[in-house]
């Protein structure tokens, strides 16, 4: 799509050069020398040029040839690869912090529901968006209930086989399993190592707070779950204890745990926290006194606060949600996003807002 895009601004087709390195009419270029010496014939002299390497860890040391490119001026570099050989810890080490890394999430519920047909009504989408996910390639697979589930299965499964069983050399799958349908049950709830540890001893499957923590670290690397931290709005610090845990796709939730119904108010919490990560530089959740705010949305110098609900149409619970805003002193923007259908309504300067209007703004 990027470089469809620089040809219709005019960029030189000459300009442009693409190759995939799992193609085996590339499998002379795996070599890190053969990659740069055909790279290095190619460049324009006189022009912009812009380079892209598909699936680059098929190259060994493919790092020289990306540094000793780099030193070119007139060059622009776009690298992918996959997770199950270069995470973004090795990037990092590789190539020694120059470069700009570029996260991809699966589609937005506004990207998500731009694909439907244009029948289909707002509510109806999200329905959809929950049940099935957001990956995009399901939206190639005709709303086929059963073809998505063994498609999301296969994902699944690739995920935690390839990046993290096969990566982390992890010896005990049963655990991790176990960790990833807990982590997945308890999305938006404070998940402490040793609680999990605990949980997973009392019901017979005896690990220690080490493993725990080491097994819940690869699945953090491999993009499966996003950690939050607890930010203290009154001391405005990182607290080390109250973390919780998101999982990238409600789609994959629904495999991992089974269709058991229910928990729509901590799906919609998951879906907001993946909405603001889009949008902002830094996601936490909050903490006033002795009350918690869902999150704290931090861009620059500008902070804002959410709470987010599946209903606050009952007074006792408007009011218990509103109350940890209410905590807050300084003038930031604070939001209750909540699935009631009404028109925005303002409680004392905290907007009300319609989750699905939200999410389908910027």
């Amino acid at each position: 799509m990027f470089r469809n895009r620089l040809c219709d601004s005019g960029i030189m087709e000459e300009q442009i050069h693409s190759l995939n390195l799992e193609d085996i009419d590339n499998e002379k270029y795996l070599n890190y020398r053969e990659l740069y010496s055909y790279i290095k014939e190619k460049i324009h002299p006189t022009k912009m040029n812009y380079l892209f390497f598909d699936e680059i860890q098929m190259v060994d040391n493919f790092q020289r040839t990306i540094d000793s490119l780099q030193l070119i001026d007139n060059v622009d570099i776009y690298v992918t690869g996959s997770n199950a050989y270069l995470l973004s810890g090795e990037i990092a080490t590789l190539l020694s912090g120059r470069y700009v890394e570029i996260q991809m999430y699966p589609l937005s519920f506004k990207e998500f529901s731009s694909i439907l047909p244009s029948n289909i009504n707002n509510e109806t989408a999200y329905r959809t968006f929950i049940e099935y996910g957001a990956f995009p390639y399901i939206t190639q697979l005709s709303n086929d209930s059963e073809l998505i589930k063994d498609y999301l299965r296969g994902l699944y499964n690739t995920i935690v086989l390839k990046d993290v069983i096969y990566r982390k050399k992890i010896s005990d799958v049963v655990i991790l399993e176990n960790i990833v349908k807990f982590l997945s049950d308890n999305i938006g709830n404070t998940s402490a190592i040793k609680r999990i540890s605990d949980t997973l001893t009392s019901a017979g499957r005896k690990t220690s707070s080490h493993t725990v923590e080491s097994y819940i670290s690869a699945l953090i690397a491999s993009y499966i779950f996003y950690p939050v931290s607890r930010y203290d709005v009154k001391g405005t610090q990182l607290l080390k204890t109250g973390q919780k845990y998101y999982l990238a796709d409600i789609g994959l939730r629904n495999i991992i745990l089974g269709s058991k119904g229910g928990d729509l108010g901590h799906i919609l919490e998951n879906i907001i926290f993946l909405e603001l990560l889009r949008r902002v530089k830094e996601v936490y959740i909050g903490k006033v006194g002795t009350l918690e705010i869902d999150f704290i949305a931090i861009d620059g110098n500008t902070k804002s606060y959410y709470q987010v609900a599946l209903s606050v149409r009952d007074e006792k619970t408007l009011q218990r949600e509103l109350a940890p805003l209410q905590a807050i002193n300084d003038s930031y923007p604070k939001y209750l996003i909540t699935l009631d259908n009404d028109p925005i309504i303002s409680h004392n300067g905290i907007n009300q807002i319609y989750a699905l209007d939200w999410l389908l703004n910027e």
